[in-house]
């Protein structure tokens, strides 16, 4: 897997790092031999985070271009990628719309039917908006 394009701050440090090792590279031969042997396994537990690191930023990496339907700088989906996620989009959007007004329709059946019961009632509809014949229903459906 290709590694994603380093940053201009990554690049910046990288920088800023060799030219940092350049200036102490000739005073290291006159450290102790405790000093440079700490130095060492320092440098060797840094590199085996850096691996770490690494290996866990590519895997994420790789993931993310799994998980997102955009293009990245390396342009790795082509034109049929393209279509088949254009042809996704749509029946989604399609199926949402259809929901919507299955829904709304259903909501339309049950106003018809609470609105034909009430004007085939024997009461007038004024009568459900009686406070005291709600009360009534109340205490006759007991």
């Amino acid at each position: 897997m290709k590694h994603p394009r380093k940053t201009r701050l990554e690049l910046l440090a990288n920088r800023q790092g060799l030219s940092l090792a350049a200036r102490l590279n000739p005073a290291a031969s006159d450290l102790p031999h405790e000093v440079t042997e700490r130095l060492r396994a320092a440098r060797e537990r840094a590199l085996a985070s850096r691996k770490v690191q690494t290996t866990r930023a590519q895997a994420s990496y790789s993931m993310g271009e799994t998980l997102v339907l955009s293009r990245g700088d390396d342009e790795r989906m082509g034109w049929l990628g393209r279509l088949s996620s254009g042809l996704a989009l749509l029946v989604l959007v399609v199926g949402m719309l259809g929901i919507s007004e299955a829904q709304n329709e259903l909501r339309a059946r049950e106003l018809a039917e609470v609105d034909l019961a009430l004007l085939t009632d024997d009461l007038p509809p004024a009568a459900f908006a009686d406070p005291g014949f709600l009360q009534f229903l109340q205490t006759d459906e007991l």
